[in-house]
Order: C-alpha cells, then sequence, then structure tokens
C-alpha cells in the first residue's frame, strides 16, 4: 500500500514561510469553517487505490501548496488516472465534517475528482449520477466511515452550512461539495 504524505522538511519549510507571512485570513471562509482552527488535517483511505492520506493542508489561514498537489493526486480519477486541482473548499468541509466527529478513523475516499468519461459511464449506469456534477470540476467528494452511519455523517457535514450535502444510504456513503448550500436523499 503506497502513502502519500507531506515530507517532515516541507512540512517546516511551509509552516515557518506561513508563520512569517500569514496573518489569520479567515473572512473568507464560509460557516462553520471559520473557527476551524489554525491547523487543518485530512484523512482519507482509497479502497480503490489502496493509497493512504493523512496531512495537514492549512496552517494559519493559508493553504500549504504542497500538501494541496498531493490531495489533488490522491483525489484523481482513478479510472483514468486523471489529475484535477479540487476546490480546497470541498477539502475545508470535509476536514470540519470529520471533526466534528471526533474520529481518528480516515474517510473512505469513493470519488473525488471524476472525469467527464467517468461521469458518463457512472451516469448510463445510475440515475443518482448528475449530468453536470461537481465531481467534474474537483468540487465535490463521497465519502463515508466505518465507526459513523451514513446520518451521523449527513448531519456533521450539514452543521458546517457549506456545500451540497446528499445522503446515500443504500449505497453507505455522503456526498459533500463546496457549490450551493443544499441537502437531498440520494
Amino acid at each position: 500500500m503506497s502513502m502519500i504524505t507531506t515530507s517532515r522538511r516541507g512540512l517546516l519549510a511551509a509552516f515557518a514561510s506561513t508563520m512569517v507571512v500569514a496573518a489569520p485570513t479567515m473572512s473568507n471562509a464560509f460557516g462553520l469553517l471559520r473557527g476551524a482552527g489554525d491547523i487543518r488535517q485530512i484523512r482519507m483511505y482509497s479502497g480503490r487505490t489502496g493509497e493512504s492520506l493523512d496531512m495537514i493542508y492549512w496552517i494559519e489561514g493559508k493553504y500549504i501548496p504542497e500538501a494541496l498537489k498531493e490531495i489533488n493526486t490522491f483525489m484523481r480519477d482513478w479510472r483514468t488516472d486523471q489529475v484535477k486541482v479540487m476546490d480546497p473548499r470541498t477539502i475545508d468541509i470535509a476536514a470540519a465534517s470529520h471533526r466534528l466527529m471526533d474520529t481518528r478513523e480516515p474517510y473512505m475516499l469513493l470519488s473525488g475528482y471524476r472525469s467527464p468519461a467517468t461521469n458518463a459511464m457512472l451516469r448510463a449506469r445510475s440515475r443518482g449520477v448528475a449530468k453536470n456534477s461537481l465531481h467534474m470540476q474537483g468540487m465535490a467528494a463521497d465519502l463515508r466511515l466505518k465507526s459513523r452511519s451514513v446520518p451521523q455523517i449527513y448531519s456533521a457535514a450539514m452543521a458546517c452550512h457549506a456545500g451540497g450535502v446528499g445522503k446515500y444510504p443504500r449505497s453507505n456513503f455522503v456526498h459533500m461539495d463546496c457549490g450551493a448550500v443544499r441537502t437531498w436523499n440520494g
């Protein structure tokens, strides 16, 4: 199983540079994320690729570019191996929801970025796949946790008051995106 992580040297360099130049700028954050703290961390693994991710991606009001690049690679379309720049607000929503659930268990990532070809293939198989899915724009993630139910994950994501949250109990996952605030049952 491969592991995607930020090197200690890279993290320290990023941390040192943010300490010098970054004043907390949470005014552009939304909802619950304004109070998310000085450090944001994301934990995920992919059953499809065998990769895992456990990293700090935001320190004192500033995203760490190297960490975001690793997150983009991790959340790629595993079917086509295409990487898309993920909207960091989606990562913020997932991280804030995770923090609300008070668990150290990593999310299982079912779907992050989807290429148009992958989205079309999934749409042909299921009515629950949107034609203009935010997955194709790098703005959505489908996630699950073994230790939390779909309603628990859904409630935590809704508590963020940021983006779209869909629950899919039959498929055992929650969709989170940084689009318009809305909810639905799949």
